[in-house]
């Protein structure tokens, strides 16, 4: 048995893609086991995969320099791996890459495409055009290794009797969001012949749905209500799932469920549409050429007026539905 150390720590929809990776890769390569390091709180994304030992670690636990050592040695120690592959490229996995690299094993990094993505998101790159998949780059790690993975990109749905919407109308930052009062009016309309059940973490968005849950009938507000393993079995029953460009895309794609997702500042181009999930299925303003401004939608709107999100009609969404 091969056994490879894979680490990616966050963010947690680029942890989930992974999800998907690593279940087709071992499908065709049943004499390999993966060792997943990542945040303690993610390990139900992996738990229905053979040959995927989840490591799940607190990132306070291996501060600076000398915390992140010990965790190589600690991971060596452990696990006595084959093949390394570094599914982040970031300061801490750079660490723990030339740790490895010293002790003599190969390591195998994610080639992130930075300059590509820059093009990409220049405001006067008039010339834009699709990006090889964040997935396909998972899988070149493993395929620079000397593997066979061939991406099926097909949703596998995990549940046959599906009923109900889900609405996850929260993003990290505001250049991935719908308006509120857009995603408000929304709901309205879809509750009318629809149960939808509500998505969302922390405080303040939690509040939210739960006094949109009070307003509107037929819905339901699951925030801060479920674990994760919870929340992907719910996710699995869902007829639909409408999302930003956000982790519960990514989510839909684990467990099969069929994702109607909404972009802004950003665009399916950079990579990260969801594993499976139809172009067709992308709510977006396609005429403004200052599209994608950003990768991850962080940055304030060049033009001051949002367009990319200000201009999306509810009606779209609901033509995809």
């Amino acid at each position: 048995m091969t056994r490879i150390l894979a680490y990616r720590f966050s963010a947690f929809g680029d942890v989930a893609m992974t999800v998907p990776v690593f279940r087709e890769f071992l499908e065709q390569n049943p004499n390999v086991e993966i060792v997943m390091v990542s945040r303690n709180n993610f390990e139900s994304l992996f738990a229905d995969i053979p040959n995927v030992i989840f490591h799940g670690i607190d990132l306070d636990e291996y501060k600076g320099f000398l915390g992140i050592r010990r965790l190589g040695k600690e991971l060596l120690k452990k696990y006595n791996p084959d093949y390394v592959a570094d599914l982040h490229d970031v300061i801490r996995s750079k660490i723990l890459d030339k740790i490895y690299v010293r002790k003599g094993l190969k390591v195998f990094k994610i080639n992130k495409g930075k300059e590509e993505k820059e093009n990409l998101t220049n405001v006067w790159n008039l010339e834009k055009f699709q990006l090889k998949k964040t997935v396909e780059r998972y899988a070149d790690v493993f395929r620079d290794m000397g593997f066979k993975v061939d991406l099926s990109h097909q949703l596998r749905p995990q549940v046959i009797q599906k009923s109900g919407i889900g609405f996850a109308p929260f993003a990290q930052h505001k250049g991935k969001m719908l308006p509120l009062e857009k995603s408000y009016e929304l709901v309205k309309i879809l509750a009318q012949k629809n149960t939808i059940y509500f998505f969302g973490g922390g405080k303040k968005e939690t509040e939210t749905l739960e006094s949109w849950e009070q307003q509107i009938p037929n819905t339901k507000s699951l925030a801060g209500k479920l674990n994760l393993s919870e929340e992907l079995n719910r996710i699995a029953q869902l007829e639909v799932m409408i999302s930003m460009d956000s982790a519960n895309m990514h989510l839909a794609s684990v467990v099969g469920t069929r994702c109607v997702s909404v972009w802004g500042a950003t665009h399916p181009y950079a990579g990260f549409l969801g594993f499976g999930q139809s172009e067709d299925d992308v709510v977006q303003i396609k005429d403004l050429t200052c599209r994608p401004c950003s990768v991850f939608g962080d940055k304030e709107c060049y033009r001051g007026d949002w367009a990319c999100l200000e201009e999306i009609n509810v009606q779209q969404i609901i033509d995809k539905i």
